[in-house]
């Protein structure tokens, strides 16, 4: 794939607003021309306007950066003397710690910016919004695919501007003088505004410009190479603007600690300040102070950030080897232990819930309907009509106009026809094996040929014409090819299409039979509006109703035969509308409703998008958790609750309110008041009521839908799903995660606390851009019960326990100072600060990350498990006081057990009562765990023969030989005990009396 791009100089607005992307938003004139013929625009610098010059920069930037060095430089000198005062030991025991947490940070963020700069370098696609002037395939047109801008996968035929295609070469195109007009940036990705313009001929040519003929940035071509002209860049981007920035996503879990951590630092002060007020702040008391802050700096555990970050990482990577879930990706280790507090699961259906793999289901005819077991019967039909004698055959294909009742053979017949003709498929022949590529592009290969459109409805339909006999076998900007079944080639000219948009809901398509010379217009679209297009008739509302109950997407299929006369009006005025530039689309819409009326209804097609493997078991487990599904699809009002109720995203036993449609505030007061006299009732609402409401009554909707068991929105705009997450977190404060597999679908991701993207059809864009990634949707289910639930209880029990740490010895310290009348001299020094938080006590701490209460397999079964952290116990106020409790206790039994049992020399006071806190935090971290992992065995083993082994190198804090008698023992042993006992037993009482809810599953 190439693709080029022409871009010269940019007037009659800001210079620069193609290149940086701040311009103003007004229309403007790309000029098309010879780069040196044109004059040349360079950034000035505001200072001395001279071009940019490294060598006259540099001094300047050096001469900056050695001043704030300078500066930096006496500021130490100064402070020096007072950095002594403070000095309370070896400098690395202030460096190391640190040193060692901004390291580790700063590895784990440069980790995730390198992931996301490779993901990046995965998106090949279509670099700026461009006007597509040029391709290199031979039929003059291309194909392209939008699913990053509106989730759809298929191709959409964009064609290339008629004069310069018909340049001999690319080159050609830096030689004409030409300009393109375009209109102001805006959000709408389906429609465009433009004229193109070449003024070196006589006289100069004039051609409108539309959606057809632009390639918007993030798509992707399908072959060949195309040359563009840049309109648009930077923010002023089509999917720059649906798309919102994306935000820095900070864990409620993280965030929560951080307010521990405020109270842990305002305990700091409060110590500091008490031990100076209680030596009558004698002396130089604003530097005892600081030396008091410093000497009970452990009890804001600097370790908590390091432990918790590397225990996310060992979360995240858990996640990725989980076989049971493959392929899932975690792109942002930062919230892991957020999947284990959702409250509320927004997600997308197509292609998410469903398969986006299209079946064709159903054709009703009014007076008969014919399903898979009966599609045989169509394609009889089909065969008859094709192979009568040529006199039934022209009586069967004469114009409608005749009062002469058909048969059901001559409308199946019709039918078929119709839905062969009215859509943008084109089939591709693709070259296999033996089989050259143009000889089977001739010959019309079936086993070589595939389907490119821009909606996988569209390829349904036209398989299923081939399969009872109707095949497309050949298109390209001007001409279609059926075959029938006798093998005969069908040819029908394009006159004029009409594409689908989603404000019309509706594409046609003018052809003439080259046949007869019959000129008909053929359209299909959603019941909504082609129920005012089409004859009447008493049948078609009825049954759109039942086949959008069954869940099939109902498209209604009419024509209407138009004369020569009636067809050269009407282009007439059809290429004239297309020429303005004020109102086009207004114009334009008004020309062609003019041929919209009294159309004859042929039929109705219904079409399934099957649900995904697992997704019923899956929504129940999440429902049983305590998780309130929302479902935000862009797809009609029936066919998504149908889909609703064949997931069993609503219960068989619960109601559903639709809310009528609202335009207006009075319409909406009456219809709230409406669903507020129901109770437990599922809530159905479409994108248009619900920007009403939200406009007028946002505090009342938002409260009566938080209360629903489900809610489904339906034809929600990209804008619309991002704009329902934030709402439901402001509103309710509770955690959300959106789910989706569509570009469309980005902004709900990012908005949530929690962005799953389903790696799907629609392409990678949503999985990207997500912060967990999997393959399917009922992966989603152990995301959440296992490694959720794991994450969050995991990083509960990690952080308290480092707090507890940090609180033990602070407690010693405390009250070794309150003893030797509050002296602010530490009680341990050098290596043993450090290495009491690292490798005496790092690696049992850190395996908690190990720890889990019930198996993976228990917590599937039982997701109401899961319901208990909703709450947000295992880490809260109730659970930290708890703890500061046991640490206090801990750690004055251990200090005044040495002082009380100590012999003679203070260096036995540092032996008895380090060696007893080691005890102590090996055993509390065994008292902890709940499930036995070997890896928890070794790092206690491993922690204990450490500290053994470093005895012999400690002897400047430890005495050696005092260590080896009895006496030690003895009084280490009883201080440990005394520590640890009580808190054992107090823990097994409260399993006997007051077990959890997991203990009643694992008994």
């Amino acid at each position: 794939l190439h693709i080029k791009a022409i871009v010269c100089d940019v007037s009659k607005c800001c210079p620069w607003s193609g290149c940086c992307g701040m311009g103003d938003f007004r229309p403007r004139t790309v000029w098309l021309g010879h780069p040196e013929k044109r004059e040349q625009r360079y950034p000035r610098n505001v200072i001395n306007n001279q071009k940019y010059n490294f060598f006259t920069f540099l001094p300047g930037v050096l001469f900056n950066q050695f001043k704030y060095f300078f500066n930096l430089y006496f500021l130490l000198l100064a402070c020096s003397q007072f950095v002594n005062e403070l000095r309370l030991g070896a400098l690395y025991t202030y460096w190391v710690p640190l040193g060692f947490v901004l390291i580790i940070t700063i590895v784990r963020e440069a980790v995730e910016e390198i992931r996301c700069f490779l993901r990046d370098k995965e998106n090949q696609r279509v670099p700026a919004d461009m006007i597509f002037l040029r391709t290199s395939e031979r039929n003059g047109s291309c194909f392209l695919r939008t699913d990053q801008l509106d989730g759809e996968t298929d191709w959409k035929l964009r064609l290339p501007v008629a004069c310069t295609q018909r340049l001999p070469t690319a080159g050609d195109l830096l030689q004409i003088r030409s300009y393109v007009y375009a209109e102001e940036p805006n959000i709408d990705i389906h429609n465009f505004v433009g004229t193109f313009t070449r003024e070196d001929g006589d006289p100069p040519v004039n051609e409108s410009l539309s959606i057809e003929n632009t390639l918007w940035a993030s798509t992707v071509i399908a072959s060949g190479t195309v040359v563009g002209v840049v309109i648009y860049t930077g923010k002023e981007l089509r999917s720059v603007m649906n798309t919102s920035n994306p935000r820095h996503k900070i864990g409620l879990f993280d965030l929560e600690v951080n307010c521990l951590t405020k109270i842990l630092f305002g305990a700091l002060v409060v110590v500091s300040l008490v031990m100076v007020a209680l030596q009558h702040f004698a002396g130089r008391w604003y530097l005892q102070i600081f030396r008091f802050l410093l000497l009970f700096s452990n009890i804001v555990p600097i370790s908590l950030r390091v432990n918790l970050d590397m225990g996310k990482m060992v979360f995240s990577w858990m996640i990725k080897k989980d076989s049971k879930i493959p392929g899932t990706v975690v792109r942002a280790s930062t919230i892991p232990e957020q999947l284990g507090r959702i409250s509320y699961l927004l997600t997308d259906k197509t292609g998410t819930l469903t398969m986006n793999e299209m079946v064709f289901r159903r054709l009703h005819l009014g007076t008969v309907a014919y399903g898979m077991d009966s599609m045989d019967e169509v394609q009889s039909h089909v065969f008859s009509a094709y192979t009568q004698p040529p006199h039934d055959f022209a009586a069967s294909r004469a114009p409608a106009t005749t009062k002469v009742r058909k048969t059901i053979s001559s409308r199946v017949h019709e039918a078929v026809k119709a839905i062969a003709l009215v859509h943008n498929v084109t089939p591709v022949y693709e070259a296999n094996g033996v089989t050259d590529q143009a000889e089977a592009e001739q010959h019309y290969e079936d086993t070589c040929r595939v389907y490119q459109a821009s909606s996988p409805d569209e390829v349904s339909l036209v398989q299923w014409t081939e399969s009872v006999g109707l095949t497309l076998v050949g298109r390209d900007q001007s001409s279609m090819q059926l075959r029938t079944p006798s093998g005969q080639i069908l040819n029908f000219t394009i006159l004029q299409i009409f594409p689908f948009t989603y404000e019309s809901k509706r594409m046609g398509i003018i052809v003439r039979d080259e046949s007869t010379g019959e000129i008909t217009f053929y359209m299909k679209g959603a019941d909504v509006v082609m129920s005012g297009i089409v004859q009447y008739n008493d049948w078609l509302e009825e049954e759109c109703g039942n086949m959008a109950r069954e869940g099939l997407r109902v498209l209604v299929v009419a024509k209407k035969s138009l004369t020569e006369d009636q067809y050269q009006d009407f282009e007439a005025r059809y290429v004239q509308a297309k020429l303005s530039v004020h109102d086009r689309s207004l114009k334009v819409a008004t020309v062609i409703e003019s041929l919209e009326m009294e159309m004859e209804l042929l039929c109705l097609t219904g079409v399934e998008d099957q649900l995904q493997a697992d997704v019923r078991p899956t929504l129940e487990i999440l429902r049983n958790a305590g998780i309130k599904v929302w479902m935000l699809t862009g797809d009609k009002l029936e066919t998504a609750t149908c889909t609703a109720k064949n997931a069993h995203l609503v219960t068989r036993n619960q109601d559903i309110h639709v809310f009528r449609p609202v335009t207006t505030r009075s319409e909406a007061h009456l219809e709230l008041n409406a669903f507020r006299r129901k109770h437990d009732c599922a809530l159905v609402i479409s994108g248009d009521s619900l920007e009403v409401c939200l406009k007028f009554y946002e505090y009342e909707f938002m409260e009566l839908a938080c209360q629903c068991p489900a809610v489904v929105c339906c034809r929600c705009a990209p804008t619309q799903k991002a704009q329902i997450v934030r709402l439901l977190k402001e509103r309710t404060g509770k955690l959300t995660c959106a789910v989706g597999d569509g570009g469309n679908d980005v902004s709900m991701i990012q908005e949530a606390d929690c962005g799953v993207g389903v790696e799907g059809k629609e392409g990678k864009q949503a999985s990207l851009a997500a912060d967990f990634s999997v393959t399917q949707f009922k992966h989603l289910g152990r995301l959440l019960m296992v490694h959720g639930r794991n994450s969050y209880k995991r990083s509960a029990a990690l952080s308290q326990f480092v707090i507890h740490r940090s609180l033990c010895i602070s407690t010693m310290q405390a009250v070794f100072s309150s003893v030797f009348y509050f002296a602010s001299v530490p009680l341990y020094q050098g290596f043993l600060i450090i290495g009491y938080s690292t490798i005496y006590t790092m690696f049992p701490v850190f395996s908690l990350v190990l720890d889990k209460d019930v198996k993976s397999e228990v917590a599937m079964l039982y997701p109401e498990l899961y319901k208990d952290l909703l709450k947000g116990r295992p880490l809260s106020f109730k659970t930290f006081l708890i703890w500061v409790l046991i640490s206090i206790y801990q750690g004055s039994i251990i200090m005044y057990g040495a002082l009380l049992l100590f012999e003679s020399e203070f260096v036995h006071i540092v032996a008895i009562s380090f060696t007893s806190l080691i005890l102590t935090e090996l055993l509390m971290v065994a008292l902890t765990v709940q499930t036995w992992h070997w890896l928890m065995v070794v790092a206690e083993l491993l922690s204990l023969a450490c500290y053994v082994a470093s005895l012999v190198f400690l002897h400047e804090f430890i005495d050696i030989y005092f260590i080896a008698t009895l006496s030690f023992v003895w009084k280490v042993t009883v201080i440990t005990l005394v520590s640890c006992l009580p808190l054992y037993v107090l823990k097994y009482l409260r399993r006997r009396f007051s077990p959890p809810s997991y203990s009643k599953l694992t008994s």
